[in-house]
Parts: C-alpha cells; sequence; structure tokens
C-alpha cells in the first residue's frame, strides 16, 4: 500500500467536493460542473480505498464497478448501492458530450453533493477501520 497515493487521491476528491460546493453558494450555480466534480470525488475516494488495499486501479469512471470492486474486500460497500451513488456515473461523461447536454436542477446538484458527502464519511470510516489515518 502506498500511503502517499492514498492520501494524494483522498485529497483531489476533497478538491472535488469543495469546487462543488463553493459552486453552490454563488449567484448562478453551474450545475453539470458541480455534477461532474461529485461524480469525480466519489471515483476517487473509492480508488484510494482500493489502492489503499493493494488493488490495480482500472481506468473506469464507472461508480457500479467500483463499488463492486471494493465489495470484493468488503461486503459492506454494497450499501453504497442503497443511497443511489451509482448514479453519479451519467454525470462523468453523459452531460458533458454528445448532441444533447444534461444540465441538473439545482436540486439535483445539491442532491450529488450530499451523496458524495455520505461516500466520503463511509469510505474514510472504512479506510479509518483499517488502520489509516488522514
Amino acid at each position: 500500500m502506498n500511503e502517499d497515493a492514498v492520501k494524494n487521491w483522498i485529497i483531489k476528491a476533497n478538491n472535488d467536493l469543495k469546487i462543488g460546493k463553493d459552486e453552490l453558494i454563488t449567484k448562478e450555480p453551474v450545475t453539470d460542473a458541480m455534477c461532474f466534480h461529485m461524480q469525480q470525488c466519489v471515483e476517487k475516494l473509492l480508488k484510494a480505498f482500493l489502492i489503499f488495499e493493494g488493488k490495480e486501479l482500472i481506468k473506469t469512471h464507472d461508480i457500479s464497478l467500483l463499488i463492486r470492486e471494493c465489495a470484493e474486500i468488503d461486503k459492506d460497500f454494497n450499501a453504497l448501492f442503497d443511497i443511489e451513488v451509482d448514479g453519479l456515473t451519467d454525470y462523468a461523461v453523459e452531460i458533458r458530450y454528445g448532441e444533447e447536454f444534461y444540465f441538473p436542477s439545482i436540486d439535483e446538484a445539491k442532491e450529488a453533493i450530499e451523496i458524495c458527502e455520505k461516500v466520503k464519511e463511509f469510505v474514510l470510516g472504512k479506510l479509518k477501520e483499517r488502520g489509516f489515518s488522514f
């Protein structure tokens, strides 16, 4: 396990979360960018856990796939499906490319931030259980 790598992934995830939360309080929040950063935050948190566990990273933005990879190590990760974390995957590519751009509502962006915060608490808790301190 490369402790510095895990810390760096968590720092990058926190930066994504901060971007989304900071944008939320602006006069006209850019919801598509906010949701993209929430997807990125969750992706990085899950990858930080996998790195901690010595897994080789797969190049994917698919949150469902990353949750399943984590659940192979700790079945508790399946609980993330209950809060519909995997729905954030659409914000990685769908809203950024294509013929029909999608602009999430402010409520969708707020929900994405809430989901992201839950995942952060969950993943950091799992890392702490395993002796990782940040």
